[in-house]
């Protein structure tokens, strides 16, 4: 199953370096960064950030899995890893960075 039609779970484990490298393959956007999975998102202007940053949020509490983000005019950077996995990746961070980019394709009203 695709990562976009997976839910996020409680206590998901860490994943090992060999599946992070194969699930980094399926979100060709996003890298490996000190202990993270992060991606830069850029905009036509502000209004579009900012629709953005909502459309995360509420998907983020739907997942009950949020990212760290940094918002900076026309960008957005979303960082996940996931802390009760020890600050280690799991399915859950590549699961809310497949729909965080379906956002950003499709339109934070979509």
């Amino acid at each position: 199953m695709k990562l976009i039609h997976q839910h996020c779970i409680h206590g998901a484990a860490a994943l090992d370096p060999a599946t992070i490298g194969a699930r980094l393959l399926d979100l060709p956007e996003w890298q490996a960064e000190g202990g993270s999975i992060v991606r830069d998102y850029t905009f036509a202007d502000d209004r579009a950030t900012i629709a953005f940053v909502n459309a995360i949020a509420a998907m983020a509490e739907q997942q009950n899995h949020h990212p760290e983000m940094t918002v900076g005019y026309r960008r957005c950077r979303l960082a996940y890893t996931t802390h009760s996995a020890g600050g280690a990746l799991s399915d859950n961070d590549f699961i809310c960075a497949a729909r965080a980019d379906a956002i950003y394709v499709q339109g934070p009203g979509a």
